[in-house]
């Protein structure tokens, strides 16, 4: 059975876009591979190392995301980055292996580099070792399970080509030590969010999250973009612009051609149809909340499966370094 590494940095609560994203996918994989899902608590402080319980309770809330979207703990390892020693120790041999040019020309690291200086204004201001160290952190978590499926979205693509430079430099040098990972793309386009970007995301305030009461999802969906040709009710519209109907089609609302209809006929008010889409969203997440209920109920139970998927995973990585310090010559009382 191959491996997949997988996972999230714990920067808060999961949404609708990290669900047709990645988490539907991995729970679809889950039983096809030996399935590691990691809480890059350590990456995540990167951006928060002044902020540790923030960090710390995002890590509790990343869990019952994954529990509630189905991840199944009998079928993957849900572990924690932190507790796992071994990611730490290749991160140093690995970041003998690659360039700090080479960091800088990574295009994802790019980005969010000037990013950064869009704030602080100043070239090299804001950007620490660790955040731009992020993609060998990254690679020692792929190899400390030696993993050959990597599931991603497209924006971290620099990053597992960097780990598959990284990882085939090891071999030549030291010997064929670790798989070279492929990328598996999601087969969702990004999704966007209710404004109408792109991107749903956090900082954008755009989201609407696995966890939200209908109350909350209720005041999102109403203010969400619609055609602004549609001055009045019995207006004809265009749903291909209208944020509403993106998401009745994203939640595969089944009555979605009547949808679709309703609304290039001017048979379909606006706030009828936000009305429709708030039930059917509530109907789409409650098997999620319903599991996500069980899990908050019981947190000793939570604990014990963080542990459990901890403890796998560090008998795993143990396995991997032994060869590797083999394979260095570091294997000195063995």
């Amino acid at each position: 059975m191959k491996t997949i590494l997988t996972g999230d940095r714990p920067t808060g609560r999961l949404h609708l876009g990290h669900y047709f994203g990645s988490l539907e996918n991995r729970v679809k994989m889950q039983y096809d591979y030996d399935t590691y899902i990691l809480i890059a608590d350590v990456q995540a402080l990167t951006d928060n190392f002044n902020n540790p319980e923030k960090v710390r309770q995002n890590v509790k809330e990343l869990a019952l995301d994954y529990l509630a979207a189905g991840i199944d703990p009998k079928q993957a390892h849900i572990y924690i980055q932190s507790l796992i020693p071994e990611v730490a120790e290749l991160t140093v041999y690995f970041s003998n292996l690659v360039t700090v040019p080479r960091l800088y020309r990574n295009p994802t690291t790019k980005y969010e580099i000037q990013q950064k200086q869009a704030v602080f204004g100043k070239e090299g201001e804001g950007i620490t070792y660790g955040f731009l160290g992020y993609p060998v952190s990254q690679t020692a978590d792929i190899a400390c399970v030696n993993s050959n499926i990597v599931p991603v979205g497209d924006d971290q693509l620099p990053h597992i080509e960097q780990a598959r430079e990284i990882l085939r430099k090891f071999n030549s040098i030291y010997g064929e030590t670790f798989n070279i990972p492929e990328p598996c793309l999601s087969s969702t386009p990004r999704i966007k969010g209710l404004d109408g970007n792109e991107k749903m995301s956090k900082s954008l305030n755009n989201c609407i999250y696995l966890s939200d009461d209908e109350e909350t999802i209720s005041k999102k969906v109403m203010s969400a973009v619609t055609d602004p040709n549609k001055i009045r009710k019995d207006d004809p519209a265009n749903p291909d612009v209208c944020m509403v109907y993106y998401y009745h089609k994203l939640i595969r609302n089944p009555n979605i051609s009547t949808v679709c209809s309703e609304c290039k006929n001017g048979e379909r008010g606006c706030v009828y149809c936000k009305r429709e889409l708030v039930r059917a969203l509530m109907e789409f997440l409650r098997p999620i909340q319903e599991r996500r209920k069980y899990y908050e109920d019981k947190p000793e139970l939570v604990e014990e499966i963080l542990k459990e998927g901890t403890e796998a995973t560090k008998k795993k990585a143990e396995e991997v370094m032994k060869r590797v310090r083999e394979n260095m010559k570091l294997d000195y009382f063995e």
